[in-house]
């Protein structure tokens, strides 16, 4: 759980690779590294969060490259971040000594990082200070494929084959024999180290103490505006600095997760690239990000989801952070896979599938775009138009669904009811401003939509809505979806009973919920995976709106203790053991502490 002054604990590793929990996040708004608790660096993409990485060991610690500082003998060591910033702090003991290294992704001095322009500096600060005794300090920074180096302008140049494009440059205020060195230093001693690949001026001025005052400062600026009042407090702030971590400052874009191939469950091939953007992902961080505080966060992911849509001409699920079509998915043989999990992947298979929530997820853009202040143009609205005219009948065919299954399609009620919000927005944008188009029909069709929901999908026998919209199929935990979107009320009995069913059925332990059990809903894929810690904080949600409160605090408060010291989480848990499993950190888990925060706060006001 999140521990703002953590102890010093054994450093761990489980068959080479560091424990998910055991990694920090740091970023610039355009790219996001991880940083380990041995003061290692295995994972940075350049220049931006999908291209090639630099650093990849976190997949291959043999092969995959990183870039470490760290005392020899290590010992033990803690992290823990700047207050309300994204400057990790990690701090190194060996048996003659203590280090602690502050480590950072640069941002320009005085940025506004609510403003939808480029603030990183691309440069990576590394900054160690001695704070007892005498330490012999590692430097190790080894690029994926290796590097030609040489000398320049008071540091190291490093070519790295396969990578013409990056011009990487290495200062310190140290002399650097090369990419490995040993520095022998004393209490007060510094060494500070700046990776760049966008400054190669020879008298650019080197103060590593400055660019972190710097960073640290217009993260603190950016969070004065952060507004919440409720259950974890610490961690929502927490929350909400991990999800700008995850957003692309200049696009608007969110990526699902900052890495690619971190398996769930370990051994598993259910290894997917998360670096790029999910149209529902956009959709649900605007309800979190607005009821915080960061309306200017909301309106850039509303204008990206639009900007996309019009530039794609067609709605697609999933887009690179510019809009342009995600890669094709490839498997990288060259290296193991964390903890021996192979494959690793690149790119994305899911793109192109058939998603029917996709119409919801654009139209309630599109709504939410208009009610903070938006402004629509015809061209615009005629694509919104066209996009719920093929909602009121896309629904009865059958699609991958929300989990994005590798199976054959079924008409999943999940998007059945996302086809209903499509239908529904559509209707309200049209009355709203007299908009020209059959609004009439799209009302009518919304509210037979809801009916069907409600009757078709239910199944009386087992008192609950089912996967499948003739109410066949298994239990998924997407149901609990759909109260929140308003498709179906959250106070309706058969919602109330889902839910309960859900809770029970699905249930993997200690509030934990599997999104459907395999043996049921077959997805294509083989083997199991853990526990999605998303569909818990949709049970929070439920329990919420149903008026009990108590249960939805409860809950709420064991899932927010899952978060690791530094309070992050990942996509999935190991109800055997409690371990991260799948992407890190994964921007749907932290969505889901601020929504079920503000929506507890939001229940207990109202019985008041």
């Amino acid at each position: 759980m999140l521990d703002l002054d953590p102890p010093l604990r054994p450093v761990r590793r489980r068959e080479g690779y560091p424990p998910l929990e055991d990694l920090g996040l740091i970023g610039d708004g355009a790219t996001a590294a991880l940083v380990g608790l041995d003061g290692s660096i295995p994972w940075l993409c350049l220049p931006h969060f999908d291209s090639d990485p630099l650093f990849c060991g976190l997949l291959d610690h043999a092969r995959g490259g990183h870039f470490t500082v760290r005392p020899e003998e290590l010992v033990q060591a803690r992290q823990r971040y700047e207050p309300d910033t994204a400057v990790l702090m990690t701090e190194l003991t060996s048996a003659a000594g203590r280090v602690r290294v502050t480590d950072a992704l640069a941002v320009r001095s005085g940025a506004d990082l609510a403003d939808d322009a480029p603030a990183q500096r691309e440069e990576l600060v590394r900054s160690a200070v001695v704070l007892d005794g005498d330490v012999r300090l590692r430097v190790e920074l080894r690029p994926r494929g290796g590097a030609q180096v040489r000398s320049l302008f008071s540091g190291l140049e490093l070519h790295v084959p396969g990578r013409p494009e990056l011009r990487l440059h290495l200062r310190s205020n140290r002399p650097l024999d090369g990419l490995d060195s040993t520095h022998e230093l004393h209490r007060g001693d510094r060494l500070d180290l700046v990776l760049s690949w966008g400054r190669f001026h020879r008298h650019h001025r080197f103060d590593a103490e400055q660019m972190l005052r710097d960073t640290a400062e217009a993260w603190r600026r950016w969070m004065a505006r952060f507004d919440y009042h409720g259950p974890e407090e610490a961690l929502v702030r927490r929350a909400a600095i991990t999800l700008k971590l995850c957003d692309d400052w200049v696009n608007g874009a969110l990526v699902a997760a900052p890495t690619s191939s971190l398996p769930a469950p370990i051994g598993g091939v259910r290894n997917w690239d998360y670096r790029y953007a999910w149209i529902r992902d956009a959709a649900f961080t605007v309800f979190a990000m607005r009821r915080i505080g960061f309306g200017d966060e909301a309106d850039a992911f509303l204008g990206w989801v639009l900007d996309a849509f019009e530039q794609s001409r067609v709605p697609r699920i999933m887009y690179a952070l510019g809009g342009r079509p995600v890669p094709d998915e490839v498997e990288d043989a060259e290296l193991e896979g964390y903890r021996r999990s192979a494959p690793v992947r690149w790119g994305n298979g899911a793109a192109d599938q058939r998603q029917h929530d996709v119409y919801g997820e654009v139209l309630d853009c599109a709504d939410q775009w208009l009610r903070a202040g938006g402004t629509l143009e015809p061209a615009l609205w005629a694509g919104l138009s066209g996009l719920a005219d093929a909602a009121a009948t896309a629904w009865r065919q059958p699609d991958q669904g929300i989990w994005e299954v590798r199976s054959e399609g079924r008409v999943f009620t999940y998007s059945a009811g996302m086809c209903q919000v499509a239908l529904d927005r559509a209707a309200a944008i049209g009355e709203r401003l007299g908009l020209p188009g059959p609004i009439a029909s799209w009302r009518a069709s919304a509210d037979e939509l809801r009916r069907l929901v409600l009757e078709q999908s239910w199944d009386e026998d087992a008192q609950t809505f089912r996967e499948h919209l003739d109410g066949g199929g298994g239990l998924d935990a997407s149901l609990l979806a759909l109260p929140l979107r308003q498709v179906v009320p959250v106070d309706h009995p058969r919602t109330v009973a889902t839910a309960a069913r859900i809770a029970e059925r699905l249930s993997a332990g200690d509030g934990l919920l599997y999104r459907y059990l395999h043996d049921e809903s077959a997805d294509g894929l083989p083997g199991d995976e853990g526990a999605f810690l998303l569909c818990s904080f949709w049970l929070v949600d439920n329990l919420a709106g149903q008026g009990r409160v108590e249960e939805a605090e409860r809950l709420y408060a064991s899932l927010c203790a899952r978060s690791s010291a530094l309070g992050l989480l990942s996509e999935q848990i190991d109800p055997s053991t409690g371990e991260f499993m799948g992407n890190f950190p994964q921007a749907f888990s932290h969505l889901g502490v601020i929504a079920s925060g503000v929506n507890i706060s939001r229940a207990k006001a109202r019985l008041r």
